[in-house]
């Protein structure tokens, strides 16, 4: 049964992916680059583990990789303006006005790049490596879900750096996109959800920290910028929540009696972080 349901799943992989790709080939609506990007994310995390290694393997992974980063970097310009303009901040200064403008101009040129390297003949190509990958991988005595967690990064005694919790945030989604092969199973689902749990904090970290980052290199130092203030007080609420969101998720799922339901304690820590960034936005 686990082993049809792991069949299943993994084909579900490849006909997204490919429906993703057709929709990229149409449209660079920012749903499509999402989408892309994060389908590409699973099938690298499925070729990856999954696939015996070949020449095929080397360069699909090689394609997809570098479609994703570019699709990546657009997307998050997409998530950088929409954050913008949801900022509710005093713009004596007109530094958000002036961001919004560079991202918009920036967005044209990203998105020129990756329409010109997801050209027909690229996406051509892709499409008919990953088939061959699609037919290598044998999911025969695989359990996903022990593949997942063998996959988990393992936290140190020492606390997470900016560095290290994007390493974590992504080797967390490695594994997530491992346990998904496992379809509905109840401990596969519990897996599942705890991760994702957390990738959503971190990533809501990573979206704020990269526009600090932007306005930073625009706009100079916190005394020197109100937005930059407002945007590095927010970074930093979200880094100690998803800190403490992907530390708690990964220490629960090493030990599986404990992740039954979600630990009130990050439940708790959220709210609060809901807070401080309401509290930034308005500062």
């Amino acid at each position: 049964m686990h082993l049809t349901v792991s069949h299943n799943q993994g084909r579900l992989v490849f006909d997204r992916m490919n429906r993703y790709i057709g929709r990229l080939s149409k449209s660079l609506t920012p749903e499509n680059v999402h989408r892309f990007r994060t389908n590409s994310r699973r099938v690298e995390a499925v070729i990856d583990t999954l696939a015996p290694e070949s020449r095929n393997k080397k360069k699909v992974l090689k394609l997809v990789g570098k479609l994703r980063k570019r699709a990546g970097k657009l997307r998050d310009i997409d998530v950088e303006i929409a954050f913008l303009k949801n900022l509710k901040v005093p713009d004596r200064q007109n530094h958000r006005a002036q961001l919004l403008e560079s991202l918009a101009e920036e967005h044209v040129r990203r998105a020129r790049k990756l329409s010109k390297a997801a050209d027909s003949s690229t996406l051509q190509e892709l499409r008919k490596r990953l088939r061959r990958e699609q037919a290598a991988i044998k999911l025969d005595g695989v359990d996903p879900l022990r593949l997942a967690a063998s996959a988990l990064p393992k936290p140190g005694p020492t606390p997470l750096t900016e560095k290290t919790l994007h390493a974590f945030r992504v080797g967390a989604k490695h594994a997530r996109y491992l346990a998904e092969l496992a379809g509905e199973r109840a401990d596969a689902k519990i897996f599942v959800d705890e991760l994702k749990r957390a990738q959503d904090a971190a990533g809501e970290w990573h979206d704020a920290v990269k526009l600090k980052e932007r306005a930073e290199k625009r706009f100079g130092s916190a005394s020197e910028s109100a937005l930059v203030s407002v945007l590095q007080n927010i970074s930093r609420a979200r880094f100690r929540t998803a800190s403490h969101a992907l530390i708690t998720a990964l220490t629960t799922l090493s030990h599986p009696e404990q992740a039954a339901k979600p630990p009130a304690q990050l439940r708790h820590k959220t709210a609060v972080s809901d807070t401080v960034d309401r509290q930034g936005a308005v500062a």
